[in-house]
């Protein structure tokens, strides 16, 4: 398999943990750490329900893989993202040493990879994992889209 199709194989299946964010009515991100092909921490947004502003997607997967792992470094390890992470994420991402980062969707807003900060491109930071942006970004876009319609209609449904 190429790591082209090893990249979709896996943002698949950050989509469909986006899904269990939707349906918690979270909005909908899914992320999964991978190392040696095999999955080691997967998360969804969960800020809301859980009542914590850091349970964002990435923060949930590197929880999940550093608990798996036995070891808050993860070395070697892929996250595979459904959105562009934040910059809380990524910094949660260099302290994890995660080597390998690949995200769907850009967010045009607080994209901290490579819409607006940059932050793991910047001298200061001691560690620099490689970046691919755009695996899967009309349906990891599209699924957000949806979410976001949703609640818009929603909400027009309660105010008439």
């Amino acid at each position: 398999m190429s790591q082209i199709e090893m990249d979709q194989r896996w943002m698949e299946y950050a989509l469909q943990l986006a899904e269990r964010a939707a349906d918690e009515d979270e909005v909908p991100v899914g992320a999964v750490v991978v190392c040696d092909d095999q999955v080691v921490g997967e998360g969804w947004n969960q800020p809301i329900g859980q009542c914590d502003p850091s349970a964002h997607a990435e923060i949930q997967a590197i929880r999940s893989a550093s608990k798996h792992r036995q070891n808050y470094r993860l070395t070697g390890s892929t996250l595979y993202v459904t959105i562009e992470p934040c910059i809380m994420c990524a910094g949660a991402i260099i302290h994890a040493r995660i080597s390998r980062v690949v995200f769907g969707a850009s967010e045009s807003k607080a994209g901290a990879l490579t819409s607006q900060l940059k932050l793991l491109e910047q001298p200061f930071i001691n560690h620099h994992p490689e970046v691919l942006g755009g695996v899967m970004a009309q349906a990891c876009s599209a699924r957000m889209s949806r979410f976001f319609k949703l609640k818009r209609q929603r909400a027009k449904n309660k105010r008439d």
